[in-house]
Formats: C-alpha cells, structure tokens, sequence
C-alpha cells in the first residue's frame, strides 16, 4: 500500500503565512487536524486492491504482424466506488501501443457490486508465446489524497504464430499442379508411375512412352501419359543450430526457412502427399507427424512459433539419425540449412550417405542479398574490397553446393523472398519427373 498523501500534507503546511504558524506540534496539529482528518476519511473510502476479482480473455493466437486484443474483466465485490489508475504490464515484444508505459495504463471507475471491461491491443514483434505479467491496480479516494496499491497475477499467453508471407505465391503453385494433375485443358505429361491415358502422338514426346499394342490398333501412334505420383511422404526438416541464428535483412535465417517450409507443406498437401516437419539442432525441438491434409498447416504454425535459434552447431549425425526414424520408407527429405563450409563439410557431407542412399535429398538455404549487392560494387578502394570478399563468399557457397550436387542432392539457394517458390517450383519439378 503506498501513501501518498504526504506530499499534499506537506504543502498544505508549507502555506501557512509565517507570521501566525508557530513550529511546535501543538501548532501543527491545532491548524492541520481538518487536514488530517480529510486525509484519513480519503484512505478509509478508497476501495480495497486485494479484493478485486479478475479474470481475462480474448485472442490466444495471432500471424506475426496482425493485431491481438486481450480483454481484462475487473469486479469490484466491495461497497465502496474503485476509482482506479490500471496498468496490464506485457513484455516489450508484445508491441504495446505508444510507449510499452502509456499502452498499457488505463483509468477505470467501477460502482460497488459491478465489474467493468478493460481491452488491451498487443502488435507483437516477434514470434513466440508471449505472457502477460501482473496488473497493477493504484485505486484512489474521493478527494485523491491517499491511495490504495496492489497486484494481481492474472496469466494469460498470446501465441505468435509465423506469418506466412509466402501464401501469396499459393495460388499460382496450385495452377502448375494442377497442370501436373491433369485436371486443366494443358496436359503436362509427368514420368510418373500412375497410369493416366492414352493420347495421339506429339513430335517431341518421348518414344519410351508409346504404347505398341494400342498403336496396333488404330493407325496412329498411341503414347501413355501418366498421373504424377500421390501419397508421397515429404519430410522437412528445419536447421534449428547456430547458422540459422544470422540474420539476413530484418530477421533470423530460421524464419525465411519457415516461411518456405509453409509454403511447401501447403502445395504438398493439396497435391495428395504425406508431409512431416523435424527442428532439429542437437535434440529435436519440435515434430509434426501423421496430420490429415486439413490439420496439416494449422499444426505447423503451432509447431514453428515458440522455435529460436539455438547457439549451438548441429549435431549433423544426430539429425541424420532423427530424419531416417522419422521417415523409414523412401521419401522425399527436403532440409533447410545453411551453406556455410564448414558445417555442410565437416558435418553433413560424411554422414549425407545415409540419406541418400533410401531418399531422395533436396537442401534449401537462404542467400544474403547483400552480399550479391556488395560483388557488384565499385567506385572506391573501400567497395573494391568489400566486392571481393563478397565474391569470395560466392564462390565458397557455390563451391559447397557443388559438392552436394556431385552427391545426387538437389541445391536450392535462394535469397529470403524468393526460397520459398524456388522451394516449391523444385518440389513441383521432381514430381513432375518422378522422382518422388
């Protein structure tokens, strides 16, 4: 409980005219006592903090980027008015409007018996579950001379989930998958192993797919053209370790990753196949195994949204060993890490084997648009060196992938905002050749 009717005590005294205060405490008490009296009445009337009833609710989800509004219910059981200075702390992240300060004050005045609705607007700036802290409630007397002061614990989590920039590019993958599919006038012949039909033969097409029997038939040439292959597993499995920590623009590696992980498992559901998710840096941090098609993106998002960045090198052996019991049959193991030499040559390279010996790899990895910037860059001694490092590092990644290449791995290295359809136009490239 703060009191601080003492300054207001303290000025009235310092008003008195000189002439006819005489410093002795009868003479304080004799000239003050309204004073104090008014002051006491002020205390006794402020409604008690202890007692208040509160309880929350509101949104426990949000995309990164959008607006959260979280409700704070506050009931007054006692007989006497609440005339009250509110504060819901949240942490800084939480994006309080204004100041974290101003946002998150609010004045409340509450009959004896009523309760009143008190809405706090979150932005949050990064991802992750953010909880709220205590609310501090300051309630007053009739004249505001003394206050009453407590808090509460009143807990509450607003999950900030991923924000998919890449949904965007939805739309126009889902056109070319259907063109796969055969389900549009253009038929885009796959070399898959699911039979579609029979059409007349077109210069171009490939002679192993004339069907000899049905040529015999009729007097044209017959080819087969075939379905691409559903119920594929795709497993994607998120570098969780030290490199997807650097930041690249105005976030972390790992979240362009999750961006195009999104996006990929969107398109690979639609297109009828089985899609996990492994984090994984030196234990797993998080799984998503086993979801139907409509359940699959919604358990993702909650899956990457409490995910960080660990400052940790991965443990490639343990990741390896991770993704083989996450998927025992042949699939598809697309992994999104970084290109950096050391790391891919002396930790995934010796144990890549394993890989791909059962599945088929694909390995995706945000670029730093800077340093493309920076290799083309003259005009000064100061940039001449800075476009050599630059091109130096170009050639160390471009060198990297090569040795994956050699290995039979697909190499996507793509900056933040073009990964994720780059991601998605390889998926849809190695479906449509039927290598899945």
């Amino acid at each position: 409980m703060a009191l601080t009717g003492r300054t207001a005590l303290l000025a009235a005294l310092g008003s008195l005219p000189v002439g006819i205060w005489e410093p002795s405490w009868t003479g304080i008490l004799a000239v003050n006592t309204p004073l104090a009296l008014a002051c006491a009445c002020d205390f006794a009337l402020a409604a008690p903090v202890r007692r208040l009833r509160l309880t929350r609710s509101g949104d426990t989800a949000v995309r990164l980027g959008d607006p959260a509004d979280v409700t704070l219910t506050v009931t007054n059981p006692s007989r006497r008015p609440l005339r009250a200075q509110l504060r819901d702390a949240w942490p800084p992240s939480s994006g309080l409007p204004g100041t974290e300060f101003e946002g998150s004050r609010h004045r409340v005045t509450i009959p004896p018996g009523e309760r009143r609705r008190i809405t706090t607007r979150l932005l949050p700036t990064r991802r992750g579950d953010r909880k709220a802290d205590r609310v501090t409630i300051r309630s007053s007397g009739p004249l505001g001379l003394f206050t009453r002061q407590g808090s509460h614990d009143v807990p509450w989590t607003v999950r900030v989930l991923p924000p998919f920039h890449s949904r965007k590019h939805l739309p126009s993958k889902l056109a070319r998958l259907r063109e796969l599919d055969g389900r549009t006038s253009v038929l885009t012949r796959g070399e898959g192993t699911e039979f579609d039909s029979l059409r007349e033969y077109v210069p171009g097409d490939d002679t192993r797919s004339i069907d000899w029997r049905a040529t015999a038939r009729q007097s044209t040439l017959a080819v087969r053209t075939w379905r691409p292959e559903r119920d594929r597993h795709i497993l994607i499995v998120l570098d969780t370790g030290r490199t997807s920590a650097g930041r690249v623009g105005d976030a972390p590696r790992l979240d362009a990753s999750m961006d195009a992980a999104l996006l990929l498992g969107a398109l690979a559901s639609r297109a009828g196949d089985r899609v996990d998710l492994l984090a994984y840096d030196r234990r797993i941090r998080a799984l998503v195994q086993g979801r139907a098609a409509g359940e699959l993106l919604p358990a993702l998002v909650n899956a990457m949204a409490p995910l960080e960045p660990e400052l940790v090198e991965t443990d490639a052996r343990g990741l390896t060993a991770a993704a083989l019991r996450t998927a025992p049959r042949r699939s598809l193991v697309v992994l999104l890490t970084s290109l950096d030499a050391a790391p891919v040559e002396e930790g995934l390279l010796p144990v890549l084997s394993r890989l791909t010996k059962r599945h088929t790899v694909l390995v995706a990895s945000v670029a730093d648009p800077t340093i493309a910037e920076m290799a083309g860059s003259r005009g000064n001694t100061e940039a001449v060196y800075d476009a050599a490092a630059a091109a130096q590092a170009q050639a160390e990644r471009h060198r990297t992938a090569e040795l994956l290449i050699r290995r039979g791995v697909t190499v996507i290295d793509a900056t933040p905002n073009d990964l994720a359809p780059a991601l998605a136009d390889a998926y849809l490239a190695l479906k449509a050749a039927g290598r899945l």
